[in-house]
């Protein structure tokens, strides 16, 4: 080590760091410091290079395009993953059942929700509880109404990526449509592909315990069982009204926040 990177020494933990700038973006880990702030949705950041990554999320900048399918990313790493899809690579395989994927962040999704019963993400305004964080953010924006992905094209707004990505392919012909080989339906997303292509197929793999029925995908099951259920999980955070499903907490939050205009 040369008496340079001696200088910049942090000295909370020892690690040497070599410039100042980087000493100083190190030492934010110690502190919590995040002072970069994303002017659409709030989220802060360490590092200004990090906010201008995440800000593509909003802008749809996805200048990393699949040479197989032409799909768009906006990181590198993203691409990299993605290229799995096609060479059918699988790395990542589970201890517990030697299932395998092609993302470690899959394999880790899939420890929490398949080996493990632990929700340790609940919701501050109606106490639902989640196995992984970002079903908690999605889920808190029925109680606050917030649409963080805007089209850069027009004024359109939205909750989830995939409706952003959908909206510019329909209106501004951005993206690229995935066909289904047998009927030709459109998708603007592998998985809804997937997921359409089960139903051509016939196969009802998700079995109702309390009656007979069968259903395609687990949500569907998932929203059939509340039939046999007085449970009501969804709540409106601004009147507390309970609802058991999400598509009627929705249409009545829209309502509710538009009686407090």
């Amino acid at each position: 080590m040369n008496i340079h990177t001696r200088k910049y020494k942090c000295t909370a933990c020892g690690r040497c760091c070599g410039s100042s700038k980087d000493l100083v973006v190190h030492r934010r880990s110690h502190s919590g410091e995040k002072p970069f702030e994303c002017d659409a949705c709030g989220k802060r950041f360490t590092r200004s290079r990090e906010l201008v990554v995440h800000s593509r999320i909003h802008s749809g900048e996805k200048p990393y395009k699949c040479h197989v399918c032409e799909k768009t990313f906006s990181l590198i790493s993203h691409l990299d993953r993605h290229m799995r899809v096609h060479t059918g690579d699988k790395p990542y395989k589970c201890s517990l059942c030697n299932k395998s994927f092609n993302q470690s962040s899959h394999l880790q999704l899939h420890k929490r929700t398949v080996h493990s019963k632990r929700r340790p993400y609940d919701c501050p305004h109606c106490g639902k509880l989640f196995k992984i964080n970002s079903d908690l953010n999605r889920h808190v924006r029925i109680h606050t109404g917030a649409k963080p992905y805007s089209c850069r094209h027009c004024s359109q707004r939205f909750t989830r990526p995939d409706q952003l990505k959908t909206h510019l392919l329909k209106s501004h012909n951005e993206g690229t449509w995935l066909p289904c080989n047998i009927c030709q339906k459109k998708f603007s997303e592998n998985s809804n592909l997937k997921q359409h292509l089960l139903r051509h197929e016939g196969v009802k793999p998700y079995v109702c315990s309390r009656c007979p029925k069968r259903f395609y995908l687990v949500y569907e099951l998932k929203r059939h069982r509340l039939v046999h259920s007085d449970y009501k999980q969804f709540c409106c955070g601004l009147c507390s009204k309970d609802f058991k499903h999400k598509r009627c907490v929705v249409q009545h939050f829209k309502k509710c926040s538009a009686k407090l205009r």
